[in-house]
């Protein structure tokens, strides 16, 4: 199992904001993955930078660390122009970068460029034309394309991706047609458990569902002749019953329960003061450089 961290773009870069995905390579985590949003919940109202120009200093700040989106979606992505900035993500990176893509919400990122809010539905149907498309773009030379939301023309990206075929997509999913996504394009595929149980389930109901998530994907595997265990399984704490970040102790725990359900990685968030993701940074470090070692990880 490995252990990696979110670190918010809520912070200006030179008034510590480097300094943290400095601290994460320091601390030994796996990867640093940031929010990919125009503004986020509780943190609309204050400071917030955008995600690819963050990951690109931060690809320039480290040498080790991998770096993402947790997640980008298609609220306000287009698959040509986002192909370009991953492409260039990945070449200054050396290689470093994963995809988390998802099919959105209905938060301000849904209604920032003026549309009015996509059904469910909507969101699925844009999704299964997005991840497609992208992968095209990613691993061809020219792409030409005209689909029902997004088309192409003759687009082109030369060189194309350090990382071969392209550059890994870890898919945010739950229901069957995003599931179907992760099964025939990802090479991780991500949860952030149940959102009904967060403010009243229980840890053993959370664990429960977020196995029942993955019988799931490995269904929609089986379904296309793919071996589940090919994909990587990375969970997203911060939004099920549990609180793993209340102590070490309580870490060790929550991670040995998820890594009997076959998780290859745990994602926590670095603290953030007066905020939904306060921690003690002490603990945090902890998890850090010692959690996984519980595990014999």
């Amino acid at each position: 199992m490995r252990l990696s961290t979110v670190i918010l773009p809520s912070r200006r870069w030179h008034e510590g904001g480097r300094e943290e995905w400095v601290r994460a390579e320091r601390l030994g985590f796996h990867a640093a993955y940031t929010y990919d949003h125009l503004s986020w919940r509780t943190f609309r109202d204050g400071p917030w930078f955008g995600a690819v120009p963050t990951l690109t200093a931060a690809a320039a700040a480290t040498e080790r660390l991998r770096l993402g989106t947790l997640v980008t979606s298609p609220n306000f992505r287009h698959p040509v122009t986002l192909a370009k900035e991953l492409i260039s993500l990945d070449d200054i990176s050396g290689g470093r970068i994963t995809l988390g893509i998802g099919a959105g919400g209905t938060g301000f990122d849904a209604t920032a460029l003026g549309q009015e809010p996509w059904t469910p539905r909507e969101r699925a149907d844009r999704l299964a034309e997005f991840v497609p498309l992208l992968d095209r773009l990613l691993t061809e030379d020219v792409v030409s394309h005209r689909g029902t939301f997004y088309s192409a023309e003759e687009a082109r990206n030369i060189p194309g991706c350090v990382q071969r075929p392209r550059l890994p997509f870890a898919v945010a999913a739950t229901g069957p047609r995003g599931l179907k996504l992760a099964a025939r394009y990802g090479q991780a595929w991500v949860t952030t458990g149940d959102p009904k149980l967060f403010e009243t389930g229980t840890p053993e109901q959370s664990v429960e569902a977020i196995r029942g998530q993955a019988e799931k994907l490995e269904k929609a595997c089986v379904d296309i002749g793919r071996d589940v265990r090919e994909l990587d399984k990375i969970l997203l704490t911060g939004f099920t019953p549990d609180r793993p970040l209340e102590s070490f102790e309580a870490f060790v725990d929550f991670a040995g329960r998820h890594f009997e359900l076959g998780f290859t990685e745990i994602v926590i968030h670095a603290p953030i003061a007066d905020s939904v993701f306060a921690a003690d940074q002490a603990v945090f470090e902890r998890i850090a450089t010692e959690g996984l070692s519980q595990l014999g990880g």
